[in-house]
């Protein structure tokens, strides 16, 4: 476990980077995590962050790479529902980064 600290807020952290408590997350702790993750956000990536935020308050679950597609494709159209768009945004695994960033756990299903 480690703690971060954000807009004066300490934030704590799992030993992969992924917040403990869903609570505390906002737009700077997503910035934040971004930097740790060579990511420069984008609002193709505030796009995602929102579509898998929405998938996990209805489904209580960080969705996998399959699962993640499909609802980007259902709420954001059929070209960006696909894993190359998402490998362009997200490259060393769409799913996890785009979790963490969005302050949710680690898909359980993703090594």
């Amino acid at each position: 476990m480690r703690q971060i600290m954000i807009e004066g807020h300490t934030v704590e952290l799992d030993d992969e980077g992924y917040l403990l408590n869903l609570e505390e997350w906002s737009d700077a702790v997503a910035s934040y995590l971004a930097i740790e993750e060579s990511i420069h956000l984008t609002d193709a990536h505030w796009e995602i962050i929102q579509v898998i935020r929405d998938f996990y308050q209805q489904y209580e679950l960080s969705p996998a790479m399959r699962p993640l597609v499909k609802a980007v494709g259902l709420a954001l159209g059929p070209s960006k529902g696909k894993s190359m768009h998402l490998m362009k945004l997200f490259p060393d695994s769409p799913a996890k980064q785009a979790a963490k960033l969005a302050g949710l756990p680690k898909p359980t299903n993703c090594l």
